[in-house]
């Protein structure tokens, strides 16, 4: 199980209840946290103005709320802005939503009700999951649509992805055994009010960004020997004269990919050792810049990664709504923890750096698919008859064509602030639209290095080099040939790069 609340939060601990299911138990001292908060704003609250608590929402803040009003303006919030629209947020993101949620809400910061967090934590561990909707969250108030849908599920209504299937929240409720969360004082706004939906979404973002520059590693590698490339592009001794720790962790990374490889040359054993005769040589000094500069090129990639993930993990651990109860010093502060500027602009930095990716993938492809700049390959590895077969000619342009998707995608949403709210919210972060748009690219990501994963394997079964690479490249080969057989007559493909999508994504 994990511990919540007893420390920070962490990556692998994300990784590990979203990724592998690993149950959530509710730290002690942090729900004694919990306790404290919401008790001690009971007491505080009476014949002082709180914010969202006895005055109304935004722009309207300055309407006092009657006692008798309180608890149904915590439900009308909810309720109104139910709001969301277009496809429904993969479950899978939607529980990373939820993880986000109840790692602030125990801080003990929210003066929310202890049950909300429990029924939270119970809707997590069942992987009972809110149907929330992609457009509505401006994130700045925090990401309020989304997460109003989040609240509309702790008080019983709504929908839920529920074993599988989309199915009534209060249905399942009565299934499951579970009560829906009573409003006692601010549950509302607790649960809506924070960056909660950029943070989850940035969660799985980041979990495929890493596996996706473990990929292009692998693809890379591959092609390094198909082409019996020299190794000193990836050498401590290159690379470590440029003081980038990802550059470095990226030649690393290919070093011990090749480690075993039989076709990867030292080019001091062919052109340092011996007279070279020929004034125009047939094999190439140096390779493209798709090959020769990935250290370059994906080291910054995982840079941002990294930075990213230190920022989302941060925010996670965060207080991050409005207004902040702090029970010690016996006083509410107004500001606002809620806006998504950082997450933005990291998500916005991710989905930049992978489309590079992608578009080292779609540039290492047509290398691999243009006989006039690889020299050992026919034209798009056609294992058939040249001219009445296609080989893999038609897989390009779809490679092509994503990759210029990515390229639209990449224009940054962090300052594309539009007011909104009566401009009470007059310049916002639009977090969760970042995420979800990096969250594209990610999956168009795979798509393109999919394609390439099918040209590198046609091209393994051309030169006949499977028992001279590497282990790690003959284990990609074939686990990849497990699925998609060797072709020759001409096929349709669709199927073909689906299987091996969904193979890259099974190995985060």
């Amino acid at each position: 199980m994990i511990n919540l609340g007893s420390g920070k939060l962490t990556f692998d601990e994300c990784y590990d209840v979203l990724i592998h299911n690993k149950n959530i138990e509710l730290n002690d001292s942090a729900m004694s946290h919990v306790y404290q908060s919401y008790f001690f704003l009971k007491e505080f609250i009476k014949d002082k103005l709180i914010y969202g608590v006895n005055t109304g929402f935004g722009p309207m803040a300055q309407y006092k709320i009657s006692d008798n009003d309180q608890v149904q303006l915590q439900y009308n919030l909810i309720r109104s802005h139910c709001s969301g629209s277009g496809n429904p947020i993969e479950p899978i993101n939607v529980k990373a939503l939820m993880l986000a949620r109840l790692s602030t809400l125990m801080r003990g910061y929210s003066g929310i009700h202890p049950d909300a967090v429990i029924l939270l934590k119970e809707l997590i561990n069942r992987n009972i999951c809110p149907v929330i909707y992609e457009h509505g969250g401006l994130g700045a108030s925090g990401d309020l649509v989304q997460l109003a849908h989040l609240a509309l599920t702790l008080i019983g209504e709504g929908e839920v992805h529920y074993q599988g299937e989309i199915t009534d929240t209060a249905q399942v409720f009565k299934k499951e055994g579970l009560t829906p969360l009573q409003v006692h004082i601010r549950e509302g706004l607790a649960l809506m009010n924070g960056t909660s939906a950029m943070c989850g979404i940035g969660l799985i973002n980041l979990i495929h960004a890493k596996n996706l520059v473990k990929h292009s590693i692998a693809a890379t590698s591959m092609i390094v020997e198909m082409v019996q490339s020299y190794d000193d592009h990836f050498s401590n001794e290159l690379n470590s004269v440029k003081y980038h720790a990802g550059q470095n962790i990226i030649a690393k990374e290919m070093q011990a990919f090749l480690k075993d490889s039989k076709l990867v040359k030292k080019r001091e054993k062919h052109l340092y050792h011996q007279p070279i005769k020929e004034n125009i040589l047939k094999d190439k000094v140096q390779e493209y810049y798709s090959i020769r500069c990935v250290p370059q090129i994906l080291g910054p990639v995982h840079d941002t990664i990294a930075y990213a993930e230190e920022v989302i993990i941060n925010e996670i651990n965060s207080v991050n709504d409005n207004p902040i109860i702090d029970y010690e010093n016996k006083n509410v502060f107004h500001g606002g923890n809620f806006h998504g500027d950082y997450a933005s602009l990291e998500m916005d930095k991710l989905k930049t750096v992978i489309t590079k990716l992608s578009m080292l993938c779609e540039r290492q492809l047509n290398f691999l698919l243009n006989d006039k700049l690889n020299g050992i390959l026919p034209p798009f590895i056609n294992l058939g008859t040249i001219g009445l077969n296609l080989g893999i000619q038609g897989v390009q342009f779809t490679a092509t064509s994503t990759t210029a998707e990515n390229q639209t995608l990449s224009f940054p949403m962090y300052v594309h602030s539009i007011p909104s709210n009566n401009d009470n919210q007059d310049i916002v972060s639009m977090g969760a639209n970042s995420a979800l748009i990096a969250q594209k690219v990610i999956n168009n990501t795979y798509e393109v290095i999919a394609i390439e994963f099918l040209a590198l394997i046609q091209a393994l079964d051309y030169l006949n080099f499977e028992p001279k690479i590497s282990q790690k490249a003959r284990n990609y080969y074939k686990d990849l040939r497990g699925l998609v057989p060797v072709f020759k007559e001409d096929s349709t493909k669709y199927q073909d790069q689906r299987k091996i999508v969904n193979y890259l994504k099974s190995k985060i």
